[in-house]
């Protein structure tokens, strides 16, 4: 029975990634680039010094804020066992694949940030949120669309991505000697789900707070003992490099089995990780006081990149220099285990389930956020009942414990197939409405450039009136 279910799991996977969801996520992110003039590139080095605007009143949430939150979501078990997966089932080549489709999409990501922005709402007490449920309301007039898309962000989120992270972060103790497949999972996932459940009933703001002192360390931790295993085996660099690149354009076996070749495997996990074009992230993005929407959607290319181009690379370059075996059979975990022990012998595995308990609960505790914004809109844009937030907790505490003890195949087909039906949503949304974030960059460049030639160190401030847009219909940039 489960089998069979695993199985038209994978199918349904299947389908909907190659060629459906692929070729919407290509072109979406080369019409933007297009349209844009390469800003992920273009405006890479701007994207650094906005980072540091900081809003005028304390109690509001900073670009760097709202970047974290969403680094929180995007950092997460995929970057080492998505990558890992990735790697062992596809090949070598999935690495620049994985590359290619970060940098194409990193457009779509500025974009839905910057929507995310300018359509974001007004709280009582003066602060912002938003997301794509609001810009599909108040820009395509179809609460009926945002409505959708909520659902399945609370069911990706709440169930298909925690369910995976709480798989991932179990399957990392299975090289241990206490490990036993049919206990193990089960008490790891109890312990998991207790200590989300107290997390998340601290809301938003604690959300904030822990995020922004976790990210950072874990992430920067995780990058140093990559490139001192990349160092101990500098020797097969030059071999590892050739490999990505050879197995990247081996065109032969890509079209002999194109579901599950490199190219396919790279953007699929690529895309697991990073979340661009996703919609999750905009929630997070719609939260920060900025002066201009802009310089939210620029600070959010660099989450995309520090996800993908930093971390994802890191497990990727520390496995393949590594030299130990790749087979299906180490897929996950147990392959960068093993690659770390390497060089640090056994107490590599043991950093690497300390990273990934870390990047776990930045990941579930992230996810909620987000799940939180979808269910105020859902019941009317109001905060619902304590009692109903108590219980719907309870609920994703148990969705985390279920999650250790499923396959892993199953943990993933549910988790990309939940994500590809946000992402058919938002990407469209995003082409139609794409003009509108355009004439803001635009707005923003001649801004800069106006003030940078008047020797003025000042940030651009956008007014909806400067891009034709209805005043009426927004709750700031009048």
């Amino acid at each position: 029975m489960v089998k069979s279910i695993v199985e038209i799991l994978d199918k349904i996977d299947g389908v909907m990634y190659y060629p459906i969801l692929i070729v919407v996520m290509a072109v979406a992110g080369l019409y933007f680039t297009f349209r844009t003039k390469g800003v992920q590139i273009r405006l890479f080095g701007e994207a650094l010094n906005v980072i540091r605007e900081k809003p005028d009143d304390k109690n509001h949430v900073s670009s760097l804020q709202a970047m974290l939150v969403s680094t929180a979501s995007r950092v997460g078990t995929g970057n080492i066992v998505g990558v890992s997966t990735a790697i062992c089932l596809g090949g070598a080549g999935a690495v620049f694949w994985m590359w290619v489709m970060c940098i194409v999409a990193t457009s779509s990501a500025f974009i839905e940030s910057t929507l995310a922005q300018i359509y974001k709402r007004r709280k009582n007490d003066g602060t912002c949120y938003g997301g794509p449920a609001y810009y599909i309301e108040k820009a395509l007039h179809a609460p009926w669309l945002s409505a959708v898309f909520c659902v399945f962000l609370i069911v990706t989120y709440a169930v298909g991505f925690n369910m995976l992270a709480s798989y991932n972060l179990q399957s990392t103790f299975a090289t241990y000697s206490f490990y036993d497949k049919s206990k193990t999972p089960f008490i790891i996932g109890c312990v998991l789900a207790v200590l989300v459940g107290y997390c998340i009933l601290g809301g938003g703001k604690r959300i904030v707070k822990f995020t922004g002192v976790i990210v950072p360390v874990m992430g920067i931790s995780y990058v140093l003992v990559s490139l001192i295993v990349i160092v101990f085996h500098i020797n097969l660099v030059p071999q590892m490099f050739a490999m990505i690149f050879s197995d990247a354009f081996n065109f032969r076996s890509i079209a002999s089995g194109v579901a599950g070749s490199c190219m396919v495997y790279g953007i699929k996990r690529g895309l697991y990780s990073n979340e661009a074009g996703v919609g999750s992230a905009p929630n997070a993005s719609a939260s920060a006081k900025v002066s201009h929407p802009v310089s939210q959607g620029l600070v959010q290319m660099l989450s995309v990149y520090i996800d993908t181009l930093v971390l994802c690379t890191a497990t990727a370059l520390m496995c393949l220099a590594s030299g130990v075996e790749r087979s299906k059979a180490v897929s996950g975990a147990l392959y960068v285990q093993n690659a770390i022990s390497t060089v640090f012998g056994p107490i590599g595995p043991i950093f690497i389930t300390v990273a990934m308990v870390l990047f776990a609960f930045t990941t579930l505790i992230g996810n909620l956020y987000y799940v939180d914004n979808a269910i105020i809109y859902l019941n009317g844009k109001k905060e619902p009942s304590k009692a109903f937030l108590r219980t719907f907790h309870v609920f994703c505490a148990l969705v985390v414990l279920v999650g250790a003890g499923i396959p892993m195949d199953a943990a993933w087909a549910v988790a990309d197939i939940l994500m590809a039906g946000m992402t058919f949503i938002n990407l469209p949304v995003c082409v139609i409405l794409g003009k509108v974030a355009i004439n803001a960059l635009n707005d923003y460049t001649k801004q800069r450039k106006e003030l940078k030639k008047a020797g003025r160190n000042e940030m651009p401030v956008f007014k909806a009136k400067n891009i034709g847009l209805d005043e009426s219909e927004l709750d700031f940039w009048i």
